[in-house]
């Protein structure tokens, strides 16, 4: 789901504190805040499993019981504009595909969209893992403007936080 119009960049001049009101929600009685991941919640009752996680203005709700993940989209819906994505497809530049085998995640358009970006599109891959302590050569020409290259190393560092296998490279280029 897709909030319309979340403020995402409101200005705030003064530190502010709230406590929700009780009526909020009674203890035990939905979703509950998952204490490794605060924008996590899950709700387990039953047979039922439902996990809503907050991004932004995206809220990808996920779960085994069809009219149980329909409630709390009916709830927000009563309460914003809410865009309804139906299945989740994509998430965070990842890529959800699902088969009679389970769920899948992937970044492969991620990937491919950063090899267009970067002009590296057709090349040919090469071997991995980079060697330990390659020393790159400063005998090239400096950029001229060096903001394509940071943004292609800002994505990296990006990727790196679920494919740990190109660390050390990515560190060596930026």
């Amino acid at each position: 789901m897709d909030v319309h119009n979340a403020f995402i960049h409101g200005d705030l001049y003064e530190e502010i504190y709230m406590t929700p009101p009780p009526s909020l929600q009674r203890p035990g009685s939905y979703f509950t805040q998952s204490k490794a991941d605060y924008s996590l919640y899950t709700y387990k009752r039953e047979k039922s499993f439902i996990a809503l996680l907050i991004y932004v203005d995206d809220i990808p709700i996920i779960g085994n019981n069809l009219a149980a993940i329909n409630s709390p989209k009916h709830f927000l819906r009563t309460r914003f504009r809410i865009k309804d994505l139906q299945d989740l497809k994509f998430f965070l530049g990842i890529e959800v595909s699902h088969s009679k085998k389970g769920i899948s995640l992937s970044e492969r358009k991620y990937i491919l969209d950063i090899l267009k970006d970067g002009g590296h599109l057709g090349v040919r891959p090469i071997s991995f893992p980079m060697e330990q302590n390659l020393k790159l050569s400063d005998t090239c020409e400096l950029l001229k403007d060096p903001t394509k290259y940071k943004r292609l190393v800002g994505r990296l560092i990006y990727l790196i936080v679920t494919r740990p296998d190109i660390k050390y490279a990515v560190h060596v280029l930026s």
